[in-house]
């Protein structure tokens, strides 16, 4: 039975990342019996052209309490623009209605950045996730750090986030430091062997396996089309190679993307596939057998390390982000993805990266956080003092 003085959690969802990432932090608060979870889910989760991959929520069991379509009928410029606007509104009316005593954001999309200004706007108080870190070429940059003025609580991946955190006025007493919730949902996730993903998939693994993930370049105009297609003709001259991609997201330029790959993979269906979604446990076990991780993810610095293989970052899109060794930065030109590829493929490379420790932690942090959540002291928390260095 729930605790009539139950503190009311709402959490709001809007990607298949962003929700995978959330998942086991919603599902401790939904089975504490001192907190009543709530969760929005919004953006490309209700979307066909996105994989409809609410239904990844569904099957985890997870209860939904309001569904808010934002009409992602295009992802133009101004298209986006729209459903930031539609957001702020269909958001701040759900709010006002469930009136939790505290929002949960995780992240940096133009969905999180509507929940916080209409939280903001209600007073409601927002505990933040994955705050402090930047990302230079992508207009989510902007969107993370104004959530942090926003924000009341943080959690952070990194002693360097931490600081960034603080550097930007926020009271150190909190800014907790918990490392990455993608860890422990590696920790936890239950694998599939390779025939198990060959059956899955429909495409058999190769003597070299890639998983691809790029996303549009947010800060550039007109970019990411032309530095796909370098990728794509990278990728084209490597022999005996199963490739496995993974649809870009609703960013200005994501369709481009998306258009590439189709062609792309209809040209080359005896090597290549795509998938709006692969979900958590399909990804991560991919991530377990295949040779290398390119593009231009999150998931590429902060999960893949992980698995001890490397990561080919390309371009300005992740730029300033704290990254292992395991990591290749390069330029979104062909020569460099090629000779990125070639040293990722080394042998010296290879040796390099079996011992080494991933800075976004080892796991735990989801039981950090939780713990923190239910035990918060809310009493006088929106009006905030600018920490001053």
């Amino acid at each position: 039975m729930v605790n009539s003085e139950a503190r009311k959690i709402c959490f709001l969802t809007g990607t298949r990342a962003e929700y995978g990432l959330l998942s086991g932090l919603i599902k401790k608060v939904e089975k504490n019996k001192n907190s009543i979870s709530q969760l929005i889910v919004t953006g490309t989760h209700l979307s066909k052209e996105y994989g409809n991959t609410i239904d990844t929520i569904f099957k985890d069991k997870i209860k939904i309490t309001r569904k808010i379509d934002i009409s992602l009928i295009n992802n133009s410029r101004l298209g986006v623009s729209k459903s930031f606007s539609l957001a702020v509104e269909k958001i701040s009316r759900s709010l006002n209605s469930l009136n939790p005593d505290l929002l949960v954001l995780l992240g940096d999309r133009y969905e999180t950045f509507a929940a916080a200004v209409s939280a903001t706007i209600l007073n409601i108080p927002i505990a933040h996730i994955h705050g402090g870190e930047t990302t230079q070429g992508a207009f989510d940059e902007s969107f993370r750090h104004s959530i942090t003025k926003m924000s009341h609580f943080h959690f952070c991946t990194t002693d360097a986030y931490k600081k960034r955190i603080i550097q930007l006025g926020e009271n150190p007493k909190n800014v907790f430091c918990v490392g990455s919730l993608g860890i422990d949902n590696i920790l936890s996730n239950k694998y599939l062997n390779t025939k198990q993903l060959e059956r899955e998939i429909s495409l058999p693994f190769s003597k070299k396996n890639i998983f691809i993930t790029f996303h549009p370049v947010t800060l550039e105009r007109d970019t990411s089309k032309q530095h796909f297609k370098n990728l794509l003709r990278s990728l084209n001259k490597i022999e005996d190679v199963s490739l496995f991609f993974s649809k870009a997201n609703a960013d200005p330029g994501g369709k481009k993307i998306n258009d590439e790959i189709e062609r792309f993979v209809k040209k080359n269906l005896s090597k290549s596939t795509v998938r709006s979604s692969y979900g958590q446990q399909l990804y991560f076990s991919l991530l377990k057998y295949v040779d290398l991780v390119i593009g231009n993810s999150s998931s590429g610095l902060i999960e893949v390390p992980h698995f001890k293989i490397p990561t080919i970052n390309i371009g300005d899109r992740q730029l300033g982000r704290i990254i292992g060794k395991s990591v290749i930065n390069c330029l979104p030109t062909e020569d460099s993805i090629d000779s990125a590829l070639e040293k990722a493929f080394s042998k010296s490379f290879l040796s390099n990266i079996k011992k080494f420790k991933n800075p976004y932690g080892e796991g735990g942090a989801t039981e950090k956080i939780a713990k923190k959540i239910f035990s918060l002291n809310l009493d006088n928390i929106l009006k905030k003092t600018f920490y001053d260095l």
